[in-house]
């Protein structure tokens, strides 16, 4: 097993890797169902720290990668929908 900061810098060479930050476009269908769940999963990866002896890829990224993960989010339902629904069920 690896420590945190070898697999920190593991991680932040792999990111690093020439292409990664270039666009790509991505054509999915996916059900409106899924768009709840795929936002629901990326916000709770956001807000829940992982184990800081084993740290996850979304423990490391930067903030501007977890700030692009909830515009998608927020684009998926957006586009389907969902918005409001999505609202109301995070308030109960």
């Amino acid at each position: 097993m690896m420590n945190v900061k070898d697999l920190t810098s593991v991680y932040d060479t792999i990111m690093s890797i020439p292409g990664m930050n270039d666009q790509i476009k991505i054509d999915l269908k996916i059900s409106r169902r899924n768009v709840l769940l795929l936002t629901q999963a990326i916000r709770r990866a956001l807000r829940i720290p992982g184990d800081e002896s084993n740290p996850d890829l979304i423990d490391i990224a930067s903030s501007e990668s977890k700030d692009e993960l909830l515009a998608l989010s927020a684009d998926c339902l957006q586009k389907s929908g969902l918005v409001d629904l999505n609202d109301r069920l995070a308030k109960l």
